[in-house]
């Protein structure tokens, strides 16, 4: 195969409104467990052009960007997107409630959000997920503790989190939780990936 060495090529100087595309090039590459060199191989481009460019130190002609996201499996437009953002200020999550008693949760993530759950959770003294043992369709899920005390409850035993703690297991794993303080309120995050 003959390797081809785009048209534009030159270094040039990095200006305020350019665009940078290379860091997602570079995720594409990475999230297909490909090279540099298997990419520009595929591309017929050079190795050094493909690393440049994902350096954002190469202006690309319109063919070769098309032929990079081509082995990629991008579309081009994906590059000029803007990330997807979300912010969700202090008290403004919304309400909701997987069943708990003494519970006042908040999801945090927009609904939107697939990959990833974050619950804000205030569990009043005694609160509880219930007696009995349930689980989440999700494969990851941790219990990060902001103040006072949570009890997790899985079927192989209990730990009782303080302060800073996180406690992470699998969703899918038989759990239930408790604020055994008869006084004192506990504030916690629940972490769920991917999103139940």
């Amino acid at each position: 195969m003959t390797t081809r060495t785009p048209a534009s090529r030159a270094p040039r100087e990095r200006s305020e409104t350019q665009v940078r595309i290379g860091a997602r090039l570079r995720a594409a590459r990475q999230a297909r467990s490909l090279t540099i060199a298997q990419v520009a191989e595929s591309a017929g481009l050079t190795k050094g052009f493909v690393s440049r460019l994902e350096r954002d130190d190469v202006s690309p002609s319109v063919a070769s960007l098309v032929t990079v996201c081509e082995v990629l499996g991008l579309r081009v437009g994906e590059l000029f997107d803007p990330p997807e953002t979300a912010v969700t200020r202090a008290g403004q999550g919304r309400p909701i409630n997987f069943g708990g008693t003494g519970a006042h949760e908040a999801l945090i993530t927009p609904g939107t959000q697939q990959g990833l759950e974050i619950i804000h959770a205030r569990i009043d003294p005694g609160g509880n997920g219930g007696e009995d043992l349930y689980t989440l369709d999700c494969e990851v899920e941790c219990a990060y503790v902001i103040s006072g005390h949570l009890t997790v409850v899985l079927e192989t035993g209990e730990e009782d989190l303080g302060p800073g703690d996180a406690m992470t297991f699998p969703g899918r794993a038989p759990h239930t939780w408790r604020n055994a303080s008869a006084d004192a309120a506990c504030e916690v995050l629940w972490v769920l990936a991917p999103a139940p």
